[in-house]
């Protein structure tokens, strides 16, 4: 049994156009919030939470909406293009009221001058090194003085920015359920680990996409350029997605080669192609709801550990283990976790994904309690527990999303890819605060990393007793059948 690697990959596109949006979100909107609009570290963090508060109503509330769309493109292709065009004209906007509001902040100018003799003037005392650090933060507090002053006095700007970027946010929580479930409509059970490496890859490419047009297209002015050729460029991915990928007769093709090697039935097969989200109406018995019950809990479990670990290692890297380049670590995590992706697949698809995410758990809390240790004299062997928690985290991420929508019926897989997110967004809203609350409570950073490992063993706990989820053996009398089919 064959994955189509070339149909995945081009399925993947619109996975990797959603990473791309965020890697640009992440990594220019907080800078404007607080370099242009002055906002301090909380509130920015107040707007920059706003997308994981709005994706725990929206993204499962699109994924029931696209279960029960049906149009000659299929289901899920509509939401798609629609969100990726109104994303796109939509974000130039929010560039717009930034670079307003970067005029603004100009014509306000510094009032106050201050150069390195006449501070030396004024305290003698000071080193030339000394003076040119003070000239810096009384720069710096005046231009935030400015920014507060020009945004109070008129907040047209910062009002029209953040009701923007909220339509922003609502046109990406429209297609990011939608393009996730996507796969598993063309996907045949048994492939849909291997077929959810690619596309884990496929986002990882996305963002470093993002990473790139951020680090080429600079402008001390705006940001107009940059938002303006991420537009063109997720138009583009979506262009070839369209080209490539006809949702209606995957599907299709799907449903017959599930039926070929005895996946589903002929009737089943069609119950959901003609009758779509109404054949969910049907109960989900005891037994598979109690799995799913622990696994979206679980999915919120290993989030709390890994989630709080990665938002805050920047803080433990620099005030535990004292390394300056706090980031490089984090890459090794992200490299580690996609070379991963692929032989995660495949192992998945031997020894099933249940067993393989329990691995990939023991690994992470393994990863964390040695992080638990490190000192400043034993720094050098963060990249060892990043490289194993990156790993276990590519073990989890791989298969539990297949493992969620195997318990869905063919119709409702929207709705349970939107179940799955919203558990993750969930820990992701909560896990910052929580371990930053502990971290202030106790006054050390040290409870990182022993925190990470309760919430690891936690999600050990309660996937344990998961019971449903991994994909239906496939019937060896139709191995052969299947396998000259995929050869043809």
């Amino acid at each position: 049994m064959k994955l189509n690697n070339k149909r995945t990959f081009f399925v993947g596109i619109a996975f990797l156009s959603i990473c791309l949006f965020w890697g640009i979100y992440d990594n220019v909107i907080p800078l404007m919030l607080i370099e242009d609009f002055g906002l301090n570290q909380f509130w920015s963090g107040v707007v920059m939470a706003l997308d994981n508060v709005l994706a725990l109503f929206l993204l499962p509330l699109f994924g029931h909406f696209s279960d029960r769309t049906k149009t000659k493109w299929g289901k899920r292709t509509p939401y798609i293009v629609i969100g990726t065009l109104a994303m796109a004209l939509l974000i130039t906007g929010v560039a717009i009221f930034d670079a307003s509001q970067r005029a603004e902040v100009a014509l306000a100018g510094l009032n106050q001058v201050y150069t390195l003799d006449g501070l030396r003037a004024a305290d003698p005392t000071l080193t030339l090194e000394a003076a040119q650090v003070l000239k810096d933060s009384l720069i710096e507090a005046q231009r935030v003085l400015v920014l507060e002053n020009v945004t109070n006095q008129n907040a047209t700007y910062i009002i029209g920015f953040i009701v923007m970027l909220f339509f922003v946010l609502v046109a990406m929580a429209t297609y990011r359920t939608p393009a996730v479930a996507l796969m598993p409509d063309v996907t045949a059970a048994p492939l849909r680990s291997k077929a959810n490496a690619i596309i884990n890859l496929m986002g990882t490419a996305g963002g470093i996409v993002a990473m790139g047009l951020v680090a080429v297209i600079k402008s001390n002015t705006n940001y107009i350029i940059l938002f303006a050729v991420t537009a063109v460029v997720e138009i583009i991915f979506l262009v070839i997605f369209l080209l490539t990928v006809k949702e209606p007769q995957l599907v299709d093709q799907m449903h017959k080669d599930s039926v070929a090697f005895g996946l589903e039935t002929e009737e089943e097969a069609k119950a959901v192609e003609e009758l779509g989200a109404s054949v969910v109406e049907e109960k989900m018995s005891k037994d598979v709801k109690k799995s799913f019950i622990l696994i979206l809990l679980s999915v919120v479990l290993w989030f709390f550990a890994y989630n709080a670990a990665t938002t805050k290692f920047s803080y433990y890297a620099k005030n535990v283990l004292e390394i300056n380049n706090y980031s490089l670590p984090l890459l090794v995590a992200q490299a580690a976790a996609v070379v991963a992706f692929i032989p995660i697949g495949m192992i998945a698809s031997k020894v099933g994904r249940r067993k393989t995410i329990l691995v990939g758990i023991i690994m992470l809390a393994v990863a964390f309690l040695g992080g638990s240790f490190l000192t400043v004299a034993t720094q050098g062997l963060v990249y060892v527990v990043m490289v194993v928690a990156g790993i276990g985290w590519a073990t989890i991420n791989v298969n539990s999303y297949p493992m969620v929508v195997e318990m869905s019926k063919g119709g409702n897989v929207g709705k349970f890819t939107g179940y799955y997110y919203a558990a993750s967004m969930a820990a992701q809203v909560l896990t910052p605060m929580l371990s930053g609350w502990l971290m202030d409570t106790t006054g050390t950073a040290r409870v990182l990393f022993p925190y990470s490992v309760v919430f690891a063993v936690l999600a050990f706990v309660t996937m344990f007793f998961v019971k449903h989820g991994d994909a239906k053996p496939i019937p060896t009398k139709s191995i052969d059948a299947f396998d000259k089919m995929d050869a043809d």
